[in-house]
């Protein structure tokens, strides 16, 4: 068996510089935001995982279901030799793809995380002994350049993580893909549909109130890595649907008048009583929506997917 080939485009030091330059952006601006990725040290991930199972959090079940019983047709839709998965982390549900697709030849999963992507690698290749595997240390949302493999490729974007970018990175990032594709190419996509405005709240604020210490870790990220002294329960957690942008908002709402310090960004920053801190932004998709975004990034809807109850689908595209 050949080794597990690792290749880093991202800097060792992107992470920190990314941070530095999020936080401080961020907490300056108005309303004050902060991006959703800082959620995933250790910790993040480990809860992020306990919402995947909890009761009201239907989108991790419902895409697998998708998989499971929609594999075979998206193996034979793509004819794919590559997949390459974007934000792969432990590359669990890809399984069902890489049984499907008989004719694969290469896998190449991309993440910021080097450590998810060499135990999910060393994983797939112990599974797997003829299948070659590249882990691409990269973040998907900057240029990327994929390794030289055998096409066709299928590049699978799950989870519904396109819903965190707004409108203008959607835009960006589809168009990026769009770049990356060879005629015969497609992209998979995992997208969250547009529901009822309970059920859709409830999966973000759970009774059991994982999601808020989910929330409430983005807080610990900053106070560890830029010795920040935020103080994770002088702010509630919420979660509200934005009507008009089809999209939950996660929030930290301060629950009285404070000022926290950043001493590496020598920042002090002003909250009022009541008001909110953004984390992350999940749209929800309509098929007639997200085709006509796949199709100014250049690419065109080919093949829709859904779970039984209609909660998320699975489309396949193809470059225009």
């Amino acid at each position: 068996m050949s080794p597990l080939l690792v290749t880093r485009t991202l800097p060792e030091d992107a992470t920190d510089a990314a941070l530095r330059a999020d936080v401080q952006v961020g907490l300056t601006s108005t309303p004050k935001t902060l991006p959703p990725k800082w959620f995933y040290d250790a910790r993040g991930s480990e809860l992020f995982e306990k919402i995947t199972e909890l009761p009201e959090y239907y989108p991790t079940r419902a895409e697998r279901e998708i998989l499971a019983a929609r594999a075979g047709e998206i193996a034979a839709a793509s004819g794919a030799r590559t997949l390459v998965e974007l934000g792969s982390g432990s590359s669990e549900k890809t399984r069902y793809l890489l049984d499907a697709l008989t004719a694969l030849h290469t896998y190449v999963a991309v993440d910021v995380s080097e450590s998810a992507l060499v135990q999910a690698g060393e994983a797939i290749m112990a599974e797997r002994p003829g299948l070659a595997v590249h882990a691409l240390i990269a973040d998907f949302t900057a240029p990327l350049t994929l390794p030289d493999t055998p096409g066709p490729r299928l590049v699978a974007f799950l989870g519904g993580t396109i819903g965190n970018l707004l409108p203008a990175e959607r835009a960006a990032f589809l168009t990026a893909v769009r770049g990356l594709l060879s005629p015969g190419d497609a992209l998979l996509l995992g997208t969250d549909l547009v529901k009822d405005e309970q059920v859709l709240v409830r999966a973000y604020d759970d009774a059991a109130g994982v999601t808020a210490e989910f929330n409430k870790n983005v807080l610990t990220v900053v106070n560890r890595e830029l010795g920040a002294d935020f103080d994770p329960d002088a702010f509630a957690h919420m979660a509200v649907w934005n009507t008009g942008n089809e999209w939950i908002e996660m929030r930290l709402r301060s629950r009285t008048a404070q000022t926290v310090k950043i001493p590496a960004l020598g920042l002090a920053v002003e909250f009022a009583a009541g008001e909110d801190l953004r984390t992350e932004v999940s749209a929800k998709f309509r098929r007639e929506g997200i085709g006509a975004e796949l199709a100014a990034g250049g690419l065109e809807l080919t093949h829709w997917w859904t779970d039984p109850e209609g909660r998320f689908a699975l489309s396949l595209s193809t470059v225009r």
